[in-house]
């Protein structure tokens, strides 16, 4: 199980984004971390449980560029 720990500033997007290729991801996230699911702004500290991902493709990333 990967965990990633907050830093100051950080959004559920953002985290997402950094920690596993897609802000798409944030749903996924937010739903392996119910008990933080009300923070929009994370303090620092705060150690959250990263969803496995496959890596075959991104979300979105099949669609045509204007789509993306």
């Amino acid at each position: 199980m990967k965990t990633y720990k907050t830093i100051q500033g950080d959004m559920w997007d953002g985290i997402a984004y950094r920690e596993l290729g897609s802000a798409a991801y944030a749903g996924e996230l937010i739903r392996l971390n119910q008990r933080y699911r009300e923070i929009y702004i994370f303090p620092a500290g705060v150690e959250l449980v990263l969803p496995e991902i496959e890596r075959t493709a991104r979300p979105g990333e099949n669609l045509p560029p204007w789509k993306r």
